[in-house]
């Protein structure tokens, strides 16, 4: 009688291990199914970025860096434009009275 004991018991085993087998198989499976999902994923996101012209964040840092750079130096042109305006304005004036005081027949 104990040989039909081993013989359950062996049967269980078999049975363990083919059980074992079949959910190492569908880790398996599982593993290379996660694996195309992402890259599935990661494709869908890289073509809505392009869709949507999204831009990286370096780009976008460096283009907000040329800006800053050019609104200084318009600021600084404008400064410049405006002193030169005046001194011409004023040179100008000099000029209009000088040549008010060249005039013949002015009264003295």
């Amino acid at each position: 009688m104990d040989t039909g004991s081993e013989g359950g018991n062996n049967r269980r085993g078999r049975f363990f291990d083919d059980l074992a087998g079949m959910a190492g198989g569908a880790f398996s499976v599982m593993a290379g199914l996660r694996a195309e999902v992402e890259a599935m994923a990661k494709s869908q996101v890289e073509t809505m970025v392009q869709k949507l012209e999204l831009v990286r964040r370096e780009d976008l840092d460096a283009a907000l860096e040329v800006a800053r750079r050019a609104r200084e130096e318009s600021t600084a042109l404008a400064t410049r434009v405006a002193a030169l305006e005046a001194k011409l304005a004023e040179a100008e004036a000099q000029q209009d009275k000088a040549a008010e005081e060249d005039r013949p027949g002015k009264p003295v």
